[in-house]
């Protein structure tokens, strides 16, 4: 079950929201909510449930032992989340890798259990927040489980801390308002998925599957429709878990801050996936030594830190060569061969700088999207080499570009650069009328999203997100 899918949206989310409401204890709402993750998690598969409760005791034993100060548990906790990880995720992957070395060994490809790069990564910070501040732990087994299996988070993150979970449990603010505001996010967070990541996806599928009627037209949409894809996808997945949240009461963190809007790839990692970069700032890169070390050290730490985050999507090369990207193109600002501190001081530069951020962006997608490494560097080549157009890639193109799909890029541009913000700010400043008229307006703007989603599911275009994959 996904929190997109008809099934949640209309008998598990209303279920949850009017029991959680009925419930009156803050403890027995804890409880509920925590047993709500478990059930929700379990329509996956059984022994993926398993692991994931299994996990929540390893790390609850190790925090215990972490918050005596026993630095062993810090080690005892990454080997034992990465080994689970490893397992689940690749081995099938480095059976492969030894095979091209000549070391035949048949490794089983396991199906990972739904979130286990989340869930795992959970588990980690938790015990090295532990380790770092005791307080930060707790010998309440039920509180690291529900933090684990927090409903809103438990698929594909945000990766929140457990100092910041905890702190909600006592009390947390609950309002009209809160949950007016929370449904909203809610709401346009799925419209993100259904309607502008689903859009784009039609062109995306055409490109990614053109064969010999690829050219450049082509492939330069493909990968232009995928960074939106994907940025509507994830974005709007972590918008639903951020309104969930609100209407629960919680306050999740925020994981997206308009990263095509950035003006180098270090800024473009301060946006996108905010808390899985803070993750691997906290508890990878700055253990590394982060910038302390001197200029050639800070860029061999970001290059380490990209790589690994590369292989942590996923067990194919083509991430692994996406994450080698950034890590490059991260190493050459950090040294300021590419100085782009120094183009944003005149409007000629700053505009350099975005476009050389989209182009970069772009072209690392186009190979995360590709289904091997030869048909990334294909797609990557004809962006700018295939100029030979055939009657294949005409008809292609006419068949994949039509008024549909040029809206659906408008929209895009739309919600993926602060316009709406620029609009809430200038409300703000025409007084409290003009505020509260928007502020309205958004929510009638909401309810026709309702029909315009519920529409698409039900032309069966359900289609699971794409970071569960992760």
């Amino acid at each position: 079950m996904s929190i997109d899918s008809a099934i949640f949206l209309f008998t598990f989310l209303p279920l949850l929201l009017i029991l959680e409401a009925v419930i009156r204890p803050i403890r027995a709402k804890n409880v509920f909510l925590c047993l709500a993750g478990l059930i929700f998690y379990a329509f996956g598969e059984l022994w993926a449930l398993a692991a994931l409760i299994a996990s929540a005791l390893v790390n609850w034993a190790l925090g215990l032992w972490a918050m005596r100060g026993a630095k062993m548990a810090v080690a005892c906790a990454a080997v034992l989340n990465l080994a689970l990880l490893g397992a689940c995720k690749y081995l099938g992957f480095f059976g492969e890798g030894l095979a091209l070395i000549g070391v035949p060994l048949n490794l089983p490809a396991i199906v990972a259990p739904a979130g286990v790069s989340f869930f795992t990564f959970k588990g980690i910070s938790y015990v090295v927040d532990a380790y770092r501040r005791p307080e930060d732990g707790s010998k309440n087994f039920f509180r690291v489980l529900f933090y684990i299996s927090f409903l809103p988070e438990i698929m594909s993150g945000p990766l929140s801390r457990f100092g910041n979970f905890e702190g909600q449990l006592a009390s947390r603010e609950r309002s009209i308002e809160r949950m007016a505001h929370g449904l909203r996010r809610f709401i346009l967070g799925l419209a993100k998925k259904l309607l502008l990541s689903g859009g784009c996806a039609i062109l995306v599928d055409a490109a990614f599957s053109a064969g010999e009627a690829l050219d450049a037209r082509m492939a330069w949409l493909g990968a232009i429709f995928y960074s939106l894809q994907l940025y509507f996808d994830f974005s709007g997945y972590s918008d639903m878990a951020v309104g969930l949240g609100a209407m629960l009461g919680f306050e999740c963190p925020e994981n997206f801050n308009y990263p095509y809007a950035a003006t180098s790839i270090t800024d473009f990692w301060r946006r996108w996936h905010i808390t899985l970069s803070s993750w691997f700032r906290d508890y990878l890169y700055i253990p590394l030594g982060g910038s302390r070390r001197g200029k050639w050290r800070t860029a061999f730490n970001k290059a380490v830190v990209f790589v690994l985050c590369g292989l942590w999507h996923g067990a194919n090369m083509t991430f692994v060569l996406w994450g080698a990207w950034h890590a490059l193109l991260s190493a050459l600002e950090s040294l300021k061969v590419l100085d782009v501190a120094r183009w944003r001081k005149t409007a000629v530069g700053r505009a350099i700088s975005r476009v050389y951020t989209l182009l970069a962006v772009c072209l690392g997608f186009a190979m995360f999207r590709a289904e091997s490494v030869s048909q990334g560097f294909e797609i990557i080549g004809a962006m700018f080499a295939g100029w030979d157009f055939t009657l294949a890639g005409e008809l292609l193109l006419a068949r994949s570009v039509d008024g549909y799909t040029l809206a659906v890029l408008v929209l895009s541009a739309v919600f993926s650069l602060p316009v709406l913000r620029k609009m809430r700010d200038f409300a703000k400043r025409s007084g409290e009328r003009v505020e509260r008229n928007l502020e309205l307006a958004s929510y009638f703007g909401c309810l026709a999203l309702v029909v315009v989603c519920a529409s698409a599911l039900a032309s069966g275009g359900f289609a699971p997100f794409i970071y569960f994959q992760f």
